[in-house]
């Protein structure tokens, strides 16, 4: 029997961009390709060598050169979004049964829908959040009405979505008025993988990893750290990211008076690496304002460490936390987060709260959440309603 083939197409692949999204595309991949799938991704030629080259089972095809996908004020790159979507015509020649397109940035999804209907199959779009008309307003002030509508109408573009959350699959349904098949999947993670991993010897109280961007909100958690160092003189902080903030927030350290108390880790280092540290920490701090769903909150609990993230309508991480079970759940401001995080130091060790947490990533285990999406590749029935948060 031939082989399924199924083309994943996202401007940034992992490991060359480290992120949720990349991550995900990159184990759902992986993990199809051990099947009876040939799996292709489509994005950036972020490595050196030939354009296709074959990583964990996968086939990654660099379709195009690489350019930056942020730009020096830290937002996403419109002139990046629309290169690689013109780009994404030459899957026009591609050889495939399944084509699932990222739905940001919006640009590829017109093109992968041109390519689909010129191929006669199906196009899929995993949506991973949605900004809505008040967010993209008040990041790019009048040219957010025109960003909205694009986001409308991209949301239009596959026959069926993927989800990655309720709180995505709601402001699908609500604010973009989606009607067709809305299938709602959470992110996985490798639950026993991360179990093996020996704690490593550098040790924390707080840990953030992540990038460092204006809405995750990484000041708010510096200047925490330094209401938290008046009762906790030697409390230790690892922020382990890169982005377009870091110089700012390294100074705000230096401001603060913190560089015994924060340490900068650079962001390239292995998962194994990251997990290592998080179980060297006792709480992980994530004051994201925006976030679609939160792959990290589910991480750290599998390391054994509650999360800390924020009460914010477009946070959809909060979702993911039973309050005081596997972590807890902020008002937005640096009084109150430093509050919550001196309340788990001050309860450390607490192997009643570390167990809960363990239980709590369990039921991600990418074993459960790859029967999911394989069945929607196979066309059965999907969900259409709204749902509960």
């Amino acid at each position: 029997m031939k082989q399924k083939r199924i083309a994943f197409v996202y401007d940034a692949i992992y490991p060359y961009i480290k992120g949720g999204a990349e991550r995900r595309y990159y184990e759902i991949a992986k993990r199809l390709a051990l099947k009876s799938y040939e799996v292709h991704l489509y994005g950036m030629k972020l490595w050196k060598g030939p354009n296709v080259i074959k990583k964990g089972g996968v086939y990654l095809h660099g379709i195009c050169p690489a350019r930056p996908v942020y730009t020096r004020e830290g937002r996403r790159s419109i002139w990046q979004a629309m290169y690689f979507g013109i780009h994404c015509l030459k899957l026009t020649k591609e050889d495939f049964d399944i084509v699932d397109c990222c739905g940001f940035p919006y640009f590829s999804l017109f093109t992968c829908k041109l390519v689909s209907l010129i191929k006669r199959e199906k196009l899929y779009s995993t949506w991973l959040e949605v900004w809505g008309r008040d967010y993209w307003q008040e990041y790019l002030g009048k040219l957010g009405t025109i960003a909205y509508i694009v986001e409308w109408l991209s949301a239009r573009m596959p026959d069926e979505i993927i989800s990655i959350s309720r709180h995505t699959t709601n402001k699908l349904i609500q604010e973009l008025k989606v009607t067709k098949p809305i299938h709602t999947i959470p992110v996985g993670i490798a639950f026993d993988e991360i179990r093996k991993v020996e704690e490593s010897r550098f040790k924390s109280d707080v840990i953030y990893v992540g990038r460092l961007m204006d809405f995750k909100n990484i000041d708010m958690l510096i200047a925490a750290i330094g209401l938290v160092k008046a009762t906790e003189p030697n409390v230790r902080c690892y922020i382990v990211g890169d982005g377009p903030k870091k110089r700012d927030l390294v100074n705000l350290t230096t401001q603060l008076d913190l560089q015994n108390n924060i340490t900068f880790s650079r962001f390239r280092i292995s998962p194994q690496d990251v997990y290592a540290l998080m179980k060297a920490s006792k709480v992980f701090a994530l004051p994201s304002m925006r976030e679609g769903f939160g792959i990290v909150v589910l991480e750290a609990n599998a390391c054994g460490i509650p999360v800390i993230t924020l009460n914010h309508k477009d946070n959809a991480a909060k979702g993911l936390i039973e309050e005081g079970e596997n972590g807890f759940v902020c008002q937005p401001n640096e009084k109150d987060l430093a509050d919550s995080i001196s309340r788990v130091l001050s309860a450390n060790p607490n192997e009643k709260l570390k167990e809960a947490c363990i239980n709590s990533a369990r039921k991600y285990d990418w074993n459960k959440t790859m029967g999911e999406i394989e069945e929607v590749y196979m066309t059965l029935p999907p969900e259409t309603s709204p749902v509960s948060m």
